[in-house]
């Protein structure tokens, strides 16, 4: 982990998004002792934080591995000898030494050095006391969301608060990672601004802070607090899109119902990210991995619009007018979620660039206001905003009335309605459902609600970071 921290900062950002505010100096051009300096050194510093975001492991493979593969929603996808090796997790015979695993540690931590450096740095400089505040306030945010990612997949991390020493340091407790992004996001709540102007969209705002906030509480089961922190979110002014298919598409990005999304769009030099080819159409928009399973086609209730929203399938036309024709070796289901029309495909860039990467939507919010309140015996508030993500998705009003009914239900809906999205394999563990649904897989009890870290990490620490149960 020491080469890590110590080397990241002053990487090329090579991966950057359509603002020019994803712009930071390259190795080479600028020695890291004479950085730091200047207000537009704070500046690119925090933003090569968000370039990050849609880095090949926080948005491709690695982050597949962890978040899609294991759940029982989403298949390896290609065809059978294409990257078989991804098969481990889909069926948890993953070790310490696979690559995913390696992967997805050190890209969480570079992306936490280069928060660090931000928040260790920036104070010093002298600059507007404002924009130096916020941008404090966003690295803040972001380095919340990168341990809330750690935390979930290898459970209680060391915590770097600045920049250290020794990093070579014990894990801290699973409680104390929690607590320390709940300091970080409740402090970046209090500076950020609600909203952004044009040339700035995709910044972390008050909203996107305490949205992260409630859905931490959720996992941690404070109830209360996931409640009145979904509600204060609520309140914002956020609303669902009324299509479901124009929120996934470029024209629906940044919309009312977007809390916090990454910018990806391919022009001139910025090349995009990508998260959309690795799950596009095999050979005609993409490579075909990460394909919705047979289980999660048949979670979809008869009538549900999100079905056909979510499964693209060889052979159909979608709303754009694209025929999809993919490689028929392939699999015959991808992705809709990550489709990006023939018409907006940039030919200078990565199959699907232009397109952003959801990480929190109002319907979640709403999700988490419901699964909370109905946890509180709140059942009329649960009900009421369960049944307006159902309505956006032409379904009728929940027949759950009981909390065990409507707790099963809104679990459910968080199924559907966030499928493909990353989130269902976290969720089976959080609910406790993950040791009986995914058991035919090989899911191990006791085991495989964490994934091992990495052995050439632990081996480097002398010992000093310990295993998780199993590995």
């Amino acid at each position: 982990m020491k080469k890590i921290i110590f080397s990241i900062f002053m990487l090329s950002a090579v991966l950057s998004c359509k603002s020019d505010y994803l712009d930071i100096p390259v190795e080479g051009r600028t020695d890291a002792s004479e950085f730091f300096k200047t207000e537009s050194d704070a500046i690119q510093a925090t933003n090569a934080i968000y370039n990050f975001l849609r880095s090949w492991d926080n948005s491709a493979f690695p982050y597949q591995y962890l978040f899609g593969v294991p759940a029982d929603d989403v298949l390896k996808g290609s065809n059978p000898g294409d990257a078989s090796f991804i098969n481990a997790y889909d069926q948890f015979t993953y070790t310490a030494s696979d690559d995913g695993v390696k992967g997805y540690w050190a890209g969480q931590w570079q992306a936490v050095a280069r928060c660090n450096q931000v928040i260790s740095k920036v104070p010093a400089i002298e600059m507007n006391t404002t924009l130096k505040d916020r941008l404090l306030a966003e690295a803040k945010f972001l380095r919340a969301y990168f341990y809330f990612n750690l935390v979930r997949i290898y459970g209680g991390v060391p915590i770097f608060d600045g920049l250290q020493e020794n990093y070579n340091i014990p894990r801290n407790s699973t409680d104390e990672v929690y607590n320390f992004i709940i300091s970080d996001l409740t402090a970046a709540s209090q500076t950020l601004p609600q909203s952004y102007d044009a040339a700035n969209l995709g910044r972390a705002t008050k909203g996107a802070a305490l949205g992260m906030l409630s859905k931490v509480y959720l996992y941690k089961k404070d109830w209360q607090k996931a409640y009145d922190t979904s509600n204060q979110v609520i309140a914002m002014g956020y609303a669902l899109d009324p299509d479901f298919n124009h929120l996934f598409r470029v024209a629906g990005e940044f919309g009312t119902e977007s809390v916090f999304e990454v910018d990806c769009a391919c022009t001139g030099q910025y090349k995009g990210s990508q998260y959309s080819q690795v799950q596009g159409a095999k050979d005609q928009f993409g490579w075909g991995f990460f394909t919705p399973s047979q289980a999660l086609e048949n979670a979809f209730e008869p009538g549900d619009i999100r079905k056909e929203l979510t499964i693209l399938r060889n052979g159909e036309t979608t709303p754009e007018g694209d025929l999809i024709k993919a490689n028929p070796t392939s699999v015959n289901t991808y992705n809709q979620k990550a489709y990006v029309p023939q018409s907006q495909q940039n030919s200078a860039c990565d199959a699907g660039s232009v397109q952003n990467i959801r990480i929190l939507r109002f319907a979640e919010v709403l999700l988490i206001n419901a699964e909370a309140a109905n946890e509180l015996g709140n059942t009329a508030a649960a009900i009421t905003n369960l049944n307006k993500v159902r309505t956006r998705a032409m379904l009728p009003n929940t027949t759950a009335s009981s909390q065990g009914a409507l707790r099963t239900a809104i679990w459910h809906e968080r199924r559907v309605e966030l499928a493909m999205e990353g989130d269902r394999f976290v969720d089976l563990v959080r609910t406790g459902q993950a040791a009986t649904v995914l058991a035919p897989y090989g899911f191990k009890a006791g085991k495989n609600e964490l994934f091992p870290i990495p052995f050439i990490e632990i081996g480097q620490s002398n010992g000093v970071l310990t295993q998780n149960p199993g590995y």
